[in-house]
């Protein structure tokens, strides 16, 4: 089971959540290439290691929120802070 640190609700399972996948900057709309759009949509690393993630608390307070998750051991580091949607309240 993975517990993952909800910024309004406090740690929850993650089934009670929604993962949304790996976090990234959006290409901007106005000069973006279709290439970059197909790889920004489609196209993810898979990293073994540490990676920011997107999350939504589907079952709790209905906040989107990011954390840093690492793929291998599940750790979470700099959580996201109550009141904030990134992690470390950044």
């Amino acid at each position: 089971m993975l517990l993952v640190p909800c910024p309004n609700c406090g740690p929850r399972n993650a089934a009670d959540l929604t993962y949304r996948g790996e976090s990234h900057p959006r290409p901007d709309p106005g000069t973006a290439t279709k290439h970059e759009w197909r790889t920004y949509l489609y196209l993810r690393d898979n990293p073994s290691g540490w990676l920011r993630e997107s999350w939504y608390c589907s079952s709790g307070c209905r906040t989107h929120f990011q954390i840093e998750r690492h793929t291998l051991t599940g750790e979470i580091r700099t959580p996201p802070l109550p009141g904030s949607k990134t992690a470390g309240g950044t």
